[in-house]
């Protein structure tokens, strides 16, 4: 048994025996954006992007500024977060999408039903977290992006959860709620079109109210996954290149929008023939309007718990699913989306839960997106998988400032690009740059230290192997493993 195992067996036994003392199991809402980048929250230093809420939030809870993702884009890092399990040991450790329309293809009629994007899913021996909490007698609903399987027996109904209304893959126009021009918005295990043309996120708060408003008397699980900031899934250019905000919203940002133009850009991936596409600060207003609109969708739901007096007995978590992409601000990280820098793989996280955790507080301790399953399973006295190792710990006692994280390392892969921190210092080999660094003095990842230090590099290559190893002797599992 490792260290982190132990450490949650601890942790478990202890919190079991003092939920007594807490009274009604807790609620839980998790709310997840998409792509948002680290500085894109009045919270976390910008003074650009208005999320008041989301500030409100973090007054009343803890502020993780050290707070890391399992992978740097979507599908994966959203198996991790439901299984407590790192991509490479949940078998979910790339994209379950298709990469021919980024290129400008368009499927011909019936020729998509039998892509991957379509056939591929969550290994069905994978425990999700909803299934673990509705053996504990809570009631489970999601509301926006799946993204773990399109099929019924890959869909949240067979998953664990009892509700479900969103789309099913990694990205749609938020209108149409299209990707690439086929519909992908579900109620339940059936396809629907009901609300076509109304803007999703508007369409998620609504859902959310519902599932709150009919569950209230008993212990629940609102899983609330955004596609905001997220680019839209759409073939125009024009469309494509970011996201999509109402207009309410984006008349919040004046200065931005005084400065909305259009502009001539390359699509590399589309031969780089030239496009008539917005330009930055028209794309920048998008972004920042879209972000805002799931700040006040947001906001409904943190109303409905003050109002209801919910709020004192539930546990709200908030974070980004990847560093920002697109029109993002990642400052003061290095990279973006998809890159193993900072910028792809630290988040801003925001955890309240009044009279447990310290109000206002913020945290740099050394946590991650795997740490939420246990978490959970322990706050709420539900059972952790039997058998299946967990790779995350209970986390609350650091969230208290009780102790410090026993997280000493993270390790990442995506293909070919590699990471892996260890204590502080980060390791980093990839197509985007290469690296050691210490970031305790770099956070922004500038001072590439292999030459000076060459005997770290070494141990966090070693530690590195070790760890692929351990995930290449975990029991085979999901579409991109051999069977």
């Amino acid at each position: 048994m490792d260290a982190f195992s132990k450490f949650f067996l601890t942790a478990f036994g202890i919190l079991s025996s003092s939920l007594v003392a807490f009274g009604k199991p807790p609620n839980v809402v998790l709310i997840v954006s998409d792509d948002q980048g680290y500085a894109d929250l009045g919270c976390f230093g910008s003074n650009e992007v208005r999320t008041p809420h989301l500030d409100r939030l973090a007054e009343g809870g803890v502020k993780l500024t050290s707070f890391y993702v399992a992978w740097p884009a979507c599908t994966p890092s959203r198996g991790a977060l439901l299984t407590g399990r790192y991509p490479q040991r949940n078998g979910i450790y790339d994209m379950i999408r298709n990469e021919a329309p980024d290129y400008g293809y368009q499927y011909k009629p019936g020729e998509y039903e039998g892509t991957f994007e379509r056939i591929g899913g969550m290994d069905r021996r994978e425990i999700l977290l909803p299934a673990v909490l509705g053996q504990a007698g809570y009631v489970s609903g999601i509301y926006g992006k799946w993204d773990l399987g399109v099929h019924k027996r890959f869909l949240p109904l067979s998953r664990g959860f009892n509700d479900f209304y969103g789309f099913v893959n990694t990205g749609i126009d938020y209108f149409t709620h299209e990707r690439y021009g086929v519909a992908s918005m579900y109620r339940n295990d059936n396809p629907t079109t009901e609300d076509k043309g109304t803007y999703c996120t508007y369409l998620f708060q609504r859902e959310s109210m519902r599932f709150l408003k009919q569950t209230e008397d008993k212990p629940f699980f609102l899983y609330l996954p955004f596609n905001a900031p997220h680019g839209a899934s759409n073939l125009d250019p024009a469309i494509r290149t970011g996201a999509q905000a109402p207009e309410r919203f984006k008349a919040l940002y004046p200065e931005l929008q005084a400065q909305v133009a259009t502009e001539e850009r390359p699509r590399k991936r589309y031969g780089d023939k030239l496009y008539t596409v917005p330009n930055k600060p028209a794309r920048r207003l998008e972004f920042v309007g879209s972000v805002t609109a799931m700040d006040a969708a947001i906001g409904e739901v943190l109303d409905f718990l003050d109002d209801n007096d919910l709020a004192k007995n539930t546990i709200v978590i908030f974070f980004s699913d990847n560093g920002g992409g697109g029109a993002a601000d990642n400052s003061p990280l290095r990279g973006a989306k998809g890159q193993m820098f900072e910028g792809g793989i630290r988040v801003p996280c925001i955890v309240r839960w009044p009279g447990k955790v310290p109000a206002g507080a913020t945290s740099a301790e050394f946590l991650t997106s795997l740490e939420i399953f246990p978490t959970l399973c322990a706050t709420t006295g539900a059972q952790p998988p039997v058998g299946v190792p967990l790779d995350g710990f209970d986390m609350l006692p650091v969230l208290q400032g009780k102790t410090k994280s026993p997280r000493k390392e993270m390790f990442w892969q995506r293909r070919l690009d590699k990471g892996a921190r260890v204590g502080h210092w980060k390791w980093v080999e990839s197509a985007r740059g290469n690296g050691l660094f210490d970031l305790r003095k770099d956070l922004s990842e500038n001072e590439d230290l292999s030459k000076e230090r060459p005997d770290m590099l070494a141990k966090l290559k070693s530690r590195f192997q070790n760890w692929k190893r351990k995930m290449a002797a975990a029991e085979p599992r999901g579409p991109f493993r051999d069977y």
